[in-house]
């Protein structure tokens, strides 16, 4: 990473704090949006010229311990405290070759979760392996080979993501996390690429620089056949495979979006033998 991306990155996050989220009081009619660089270098005990130089990228070598203090004084949770990190090429890069080539014993238990969506995606978010059931869910798209891609360019996206905005947000917050590892910088900034030119959206939330991480949560779709579905979500790193990450779609039971999940995997199951059938 470059010095620039790094200065980027603070000025950006500088603009999200307010100063009372960190603790500093001021006059009503502030016409500051966030926080001034004076205030940022008070907070993390810098110089305001040690500061200035971080941001505007003549800074190139900050310390841990400078760059803690930082991150603290922007209140970054721990998703965005590594990306700074790894911004400033201060995180160990573990130089493990990256596979899109899923492990058949996953691909198998991906077949096994019959009643169960899961797929298999990497840090920039393509999918490397879907069960019968995710291949259902996301049926109503073109391709489906990387999910910001159908996020943000298939026309299907804005009715899929039920709340496209929320989804659009966390989408380009993963990828730009992404960035942040050596070994797919690369390829993270040809879709960013791809992107940026196709989708004013994008760069608008690009500009941002907001950085997250997949967790659990719930995920609202609106399915072409089956309608609106609101289904729980856990994503696990595939320890064989780094960068890899499983997620499992679940909707709970007893619920009319359980109910769907069920009149889905039946219209998948006929319409596989229906193929198979035919062939």
């Amino acid at each position: 990473m470059s010095s620039t991306d790094l200065g980027a990155f603070l000025k950006a996050r500088r603009g999200h704090v307010q100063p009372g989220d960190v603790g500093i009081k001021t006059l009503s009619g502030r016409r500051v949006t966030g926080l001034r660089r004076e205030e940022v270098a008070m907070l993390a005990g810098v110089s305001v010229d040690y500061y200035t130089r971080l941001e505007q990228g003549r800074e190139r070598n900050p310390s841990p311990v400078v760059l803690n203090a930082i991150a603290g004084a922007l209140d970054l949770d721990a998703d965005l405290r590594e990306h700074v990190f790894r911004l400033a090429d201060l995180v160990p890069v573990i130089r493990n070759t990256v596979r899109d080539a899923v492990d058949e014993s996953l691909e198998e238990l991906l077949a096994a979760w019959s009643h169960t969506p899961a797929i298999v995606i990497n840090r920039q978010l393509d999918i490397l392996a879907s069960n019968e059931l995710a291949d259902a869910l996301y049926s109503g798209f073109t391709e489906t080979s990387n999910i910001a891609l159908m996020t943000f360019l298939d026309p299907a996206g804005r009715d899929f993501f039920t709340d496209w905005d929320r989804a659009s947000e966390t989408c380009v917050a993963n990828v730009r996390l992404a960035l942040g590892y050596a070994h797919t910088h690369e390829r993270v900034q040809e879709l960013v690429a791809t992107l940026h030119e196709a989708s004013a959206e994008f760069r608008r939330l690009w500009a941002r620089h907001d950085v997250r991480g997949k967790t659990h949560e719930a995920k609202f779709f609106r399915h072409p056949e089956v309608g609106d579905l609101e289904l729980d979500y856990n994503a696990f790193d595939v320890r064989s495979a780094p960068g890899q990450q499983l997620i499992v779609y679940r909707a709970a039971v007893g619920t009319p979006s359980a109910d769907k999940l069920c009149l889905l995997e039946s219209l998948a199951a006929t319409r596989a033998a229906t193929v198979r059938d035919r062939a």
